[in-house]
């Protein structure tokens, strides 16, 4: 299989974090940056560092990102330039764009633009710090459409060496169990994968479940 190509736009933190993983994921990143700085500290970590201006169309031409499997826009301190990039990269036909915004009204003008692929992680970490402050179980908390979310907690003690059948996640609570994550005698956390009826859950457990929020949230209260 061919190495997938993508291209950053913006390498501060958030960016270059993302470029690096997909660096350690054997893929071909292309990071770009106007901070000349910024691309030497990232130089070693990816395939090609660049400095230029990346609202110049004919400079982001030059790089072909036009044939890139996507490209990441994660410039976070100036949002004029973002807008512009995101432009220039829509006007050059690239296949895939994701944009990092910060905050609703970003978002609300980038999915003007008809960008569909938007990145908060301000919001992200926002909301799991508020479900870890409300509930110190929760490790993860991922929000989504229709008040859907993904759940990443400690098991709960009701549960502690239960099947799941016995549990009966779904049928009780309409909740559903994604994947249970396991403590082995070593320390090391390993992921069950796909558990079955009669996976038996344990104290040291996470679970991983996936429902409508309130149906979570009676799930949770129920069982502590």
């Amino acid at each position: 299989m061919p190495r997938r190509k993508f291209a950053v736009i913006g390498v501060g933190q958030f960016g270059s974090a993302i470029a690096k993983k997909l660096s350690e994921k054997n893929s071909e990143v292309l990071a770009i940056d106007i901070d000349e700085e910024k691309v030497e500290s990232i130089k070693d970590e990816v395939s090609y560092a660049v400095t230029l201006d990346s609202t110049d169309i004919k400079a982001l031409a030059s790089q072909n990102v036009s044939e890139m499997d996507a490209v990441v826009v994660s410039i976070g301190a100036n949002f004029q330039c973002l807008l512009l990039t995101t432009f220039v990269l829509q006007e050059l036909n690239v296949k895939r764009i994701i944009v990092r915004a910060q905050g609703p009204t970003q978002r609300k003008i980038l999915e003007k633009m008809g960008v569909t692929e938007i990145l908060s992680p301000e919001d992200e970490v926002a909301s799991n710090i508020a479900e870890n402050l409300m509930n110190p179980n929760v490790l993860m908390c991922m929000e989504l459409p229709d008040d859907y979310e993904i759940l990443e907690v400690k098991c709960p003690p009701a549960l502690h060496n239960r099947t799941l059948q016995d549990i009966a996640l779904r049928e009780k609570y309409k909740v559903n169990l994604i994947t249970v994550l396991q403590t082995k005698e070593n320390g090391e956390m390993h992921i069950v994968g796909v558990p079955q009826s009669e996976t038996i859950l344990h104290s040291q457990d996470l679970i991983v479940v996936f429902g409508k929020t309130a149906n979570i949230n009676r799930f949770m209260d129920i069982n502590q």
